[in-house]
């Protein structure tokens, strides 16, 4: 006999109705379903403009799920117990997820599963937010890629089904068990007056996320190659946040960017291939958890970083090293919650090579303060930056951020977008929202002097490089 009872929908980073396995198969199970989201030991440690963003999402789907006659349930506490609870409540047989790849979630959900099943439910975990699983991409010698151009070109080529089409309805339970409410869990709390200021940069839900890819694949994909690195243009997709949290489907992303490329899209190839950088990213994380952490070349743990979170540190975190283009990355991330990618590597390379500082630094920071902040990708970037990484590139790479300015950004439009002190007597909107959403402690303002850089660029590079030659020059010794 068909199985009845309820089916408990765990949702974690999935809050869309389209491209979505679990909530297609649950469905299509005819069951009652159960949509639930857990404020759980994993969310109370993010940082505080994700953990913002998250409630914005959380939000926004639980609207979703009313307009087709489903509801979200929220509950908090640790996933397991809350789990077990829900389960004893509404009589649910069944808890299905879509699966996470990075490791702490997948230590959580491992736990998880063991203990339901323990108590005799139906556990299943269904594809997540990536394109190929992990375990499905590996070497001609059976083991998975450590560089990434033999993992795109094992990947570009395959066939991807078509995204499941949005969910219309759910089999709604006999009774709802009852929710907590949102507001109380009060998520922007930590943001304070940021939470303003980066609401105003914020693209939220599933039909935003579509339009932001419909506008990107309509209007900009062609030109994506050529100026993506210039941070003052608009030309990139911006669906690494709506990615994230799962507002819009990887398979939905993919093949939309497969179609302009199809169509003769010049730029469109990059964008794919972008994508499998982030894929990349996930499977290292999945077979070699260590690079959310620790350094992916063990070799690199004899680099003379400092972990000392300074004068120097809390510097570089507020944009004012004196250099124009690391100052303007890091205004911008406190002004959106998000850093344009060129800047992401200027800023790391900045505190990294020049300030000597450990890439675990601006790792945390960025956990604090990007919205769309990505436990793999993250880990990825800093190590990519800071040399540590899986980088194929036979050199030590030191980015000039004053020659890197004058390529990618000759008329300054980026820095006066976000530094004040750089941007004349009339200063934009946004330059200024940095000094409202900056900590009053911080004691910052507009009519601040650019200050001198916190290291010169000569000087950084002569001794991050000098670290380097000693570093190598020990590791011959030893061999």
């Amino acid at each position: 006999m068909r199985d009845a009872s309820p089916v408990i929908l765990w949702l974690r980073r999935d809050f869309r109705l389209a491209d979505h396995p679990a909530l297609h198969a649950a469905a299509s199970s005819g069951r009652p379903v159960i949509p639930v989201f857990i404020h759980d030991e994993l969310v109370e440690t993010l940082g505080a403009a994700p953990k913002w963003r998250l409630g914005l999402a959380v939000e926004a789907f639980a609207a979703r799920l009313a307009e087709i006659g489903s509801r979200l349930t929220l509950r908090r506490g640790p996933a397991l117990e809350v789990l077990r609870e829900l389960a004893a409540e509404t009589g649910a047989g069944a808890v299905w997820w879509s699966r996470a790849y990075d490791p702490d979630a997948v230590a959580r959900d491992t736990g998880v599963k063991a203990g339901l099943v323990e108590d005799g439910l139906a556990a299943r975990s269904h594809p997540g937010h990536l394109l190929f699983e992990p375990w499905t991409v590996e070497t001609q010698q059976g083991g998975f890629y450590k560089v990434f151009s033999p993992m795109w070109r094992a990947v570009k080529d395959r066939e991807l089904e078509a995204p499941f089409p949005a969910v219309t309805s759910l089999a709604a339970p006999e009774t709802w068990p009852q929710s907590a409410r949102l507001a109380d869990w009060a998520m922007g709390a930590a943001m304070g007056p940021g939470a303003v200021v980066l609401a105003r940069h914020v693209c939220v839900g599933e039909r935003a996320a579509q339009g932001r890819l419909g506008a990107f694949i309509d209007r900009r994909i062609a030109e994506y190659k050529a100026r993506r690195d210039y941070p003052a243009e608009p030309a990139t997709s911006r669906l690494s946040e709506n990615l994230t949290y799962g507002e819009i489907g990887p398979r939905t992303v993919w093949l939309a960017g497969l179609a302009a490329l199809r169509r003769g899209a010049p730029g469109a190839e990059h964008f794919l291939k972008e994508l499998g950088w982030r894929e990349f990213a996930y499977h290292l994380a999945w077979h070699a958890p260590r690079i959310t952490h620790a350094n992916w070349r063990p070799e690199w743990d004899a680099f003379p970083w400092s972990e000392d979170e300074d004068t120097a540190v809390l510097r570089w975190k507020q944009g004012r090293t004196g250099i124009a283009f690391v100052d303007a990355a890091m205004r911008e991330m406190y002004v959106t919650g998000r850093m344009h990618n060129r800047a992401r590597m200027i800023a790391g390379s900045y505190l990294t090579k020049h300030m000597m500082k450990h890439w675990r630094i601006g790792q945390r920071w960025f956990e604090e303060c990007l919205i769309d902040w990505d436990p793999a990708s993250n880990a990825m970037g800093w190590q990519w930056v800071a040399g540590s990484g899986p980088d194929a590139a036979p050199y030590f790479r030191i980015f000039n951020p004053d020659t890197q300015l004058a390529k990618f950004d000759p008329g300054r439009e980026y820095v006066a977008r976000y530094v004040a002190e750089r941007a004349g007597d009339r200063p934009g909107a946004d330059a200024l929202a940095f000094f409202e959403a900056a900590p009053r402690s911080w004691n910052l303002s507009p009519d601040m002097a650019v200050p001198e850089p916190l290291v010169a660029l000569d000087t950084g590079r002569r001794h991050a490089l000098a670290a380097y030659r000693a570093r190598e020059m020990d590791k011959t010794s030893r061999t």
